[in-house]
Parts: structure tokens; sequence; C-alpha cells
């Protein structure tokens, strides 16, 4: 149970925080700007990391969660508790949003900029590097572990501020589910949740062939 709460726990902050920035930023006409913004998302996830890391490995993303299944390093039988711990805590992070600004109209949705196709192609990318970078830092050596969250928040917060302009940088299909789900906005919803998901799975197989043993 504690690690369901830590993961809903955590993912409430993300999106809280995260998309909260988007909403404040537009609420007070750009006070936060865009790096802002793209920095808050990159704190957020290093702060959990570091929070909840020891007590359910601070996912916080249904994507990186069935990646990890996918690599045999996630029980499967805690994914659908995990997802819908996640779920769940972006939801309420999305409702607490819309109580607190209520004439917000897209509570932070990500939502493409141009065409479907090119957001896919950048959220599959984005999610692909994002997932190889959590698959290496996180269950590595002490020394990786300690940095664990500074790597992973660094490249959230890069990945955000030059392709969020474009697609939203989502990553996530959490961060994207809520504030669509609460706000209405659902059109575009689907690109979020399957090009994150094939990004995060398709960093496995290149995974493991980069940490195959040498051949002689």
């Amino acid at each position: 149970m504690k690690k369901y709460l830590a993961e809903f726990l955590g993912t409430y902050a993300l999106v809280f925080a995260g998309t909260g920035a988007i909403v404040i930023d537009q609420q007070t006409h750009g006070s936060i700007t865009h790096a802002g913004v793209a920095i808050t998302f990159g704190l957020i996830v290093m702060s959990m990391i570091y929070t909840f890391g020891d007590i359910s490995g601070a996912h916080l993303n249904p994507a990186v969660s069935i990646a990890f299944t996918v690599a045999g390093k996630f029980p499967v039988r805690e994914l659908i508790p995990f997802i819908l711990s996640q779920l769940l805590g972006a939801l309420f992070a999305s409702l607490t949003l819309k109580l607190l600004f209520p004439s917000n109209q897209y509570l932070g949705s990500t939502l493409p900029a141009g065409s479907d196709m090119q957001s896919f192609i950048l959220e599959f990318i984005l999610t692909f590097f994002l997932m190889l970078v959590v698959i290496n830092v996180a269950k590595g050596s002490k020394e990786q572990g300690m940095f664990a969250g500074l790597a992973i928040g660094s490249v959230v917060a890069l990945e955000a501020m030059f392709a969020g302009p474009v697609c939203g940088a989502s990553m996530n299909p959490a961060r994207s589910f809520a504030p669509a789900i609460v706000s209405g906005h659902t059109a575009h919803l689907w690109i979020y949740l399957v090009a994150t998901v094939f990004g995060a799975v398709s960093a496995i197989p290149v995974w493991k062939l980069l940490n195959s043993p040498a051949q002689p």
C-alpha cells in the first residue's frame, strides 16, 4: 500500500506543479515563461524521485512502469495498481487546479501545435530517450543512484524546453490524461497515450543491446 500511495502522491505533485505552472503562466500573462514551465517539470520530477524513490521507485509515469515490466525489472502483478495510482494522482491534481482556476480552459493539456503525426513522432522520440536515461541510471551503481533524480529531472526539463511549444512534451500518459479529461479536451489525447508508451517500450531492446556482454 505504501508503494501505491507514493505513486499517487508523486504523480499528484508532478501534475499539480507542472501543469499548474502552465495554468499560472496563462493566468498571469506569461510571468513564469516557457523556460520556467520546463524547469518546473524538471525540478518536480527530480524532487519526487528523491522523495519516493526508495519507497516505490518513483515511476510517476505509466509508460515507465510498462517499460520496466517489459524489461523484466518490475513485477507484472504490480503494473495495474501502479498505473491506477498514477492516473488517480494525476486526476486529483487536475481537479485541484480546476477548483483553483475554474476559468482556465485547458488546465495544462498537451495539444499539438502542428499535425498529429508531427507530435506523435516527437512524443515517441522524447519518451524513448527519457526511458533510456531512466533505465540506465535508476538501477545502476550507488553513485548513479545518488544522481538518478538529477539525471532524469534534467532530461525532462531539456526535452520540455525545446519540444514543449510544438507537442507539449508530455512523455507521460498520466500527465496528459488528467488535464484532458478534466478540461474536456480529449480529441488529441490518443497521441499522448500511444506514442509515449511505444517510445518507452522501444527503449528496452536498445538498452538490452547496449548492455549485452561484449562478443569475443
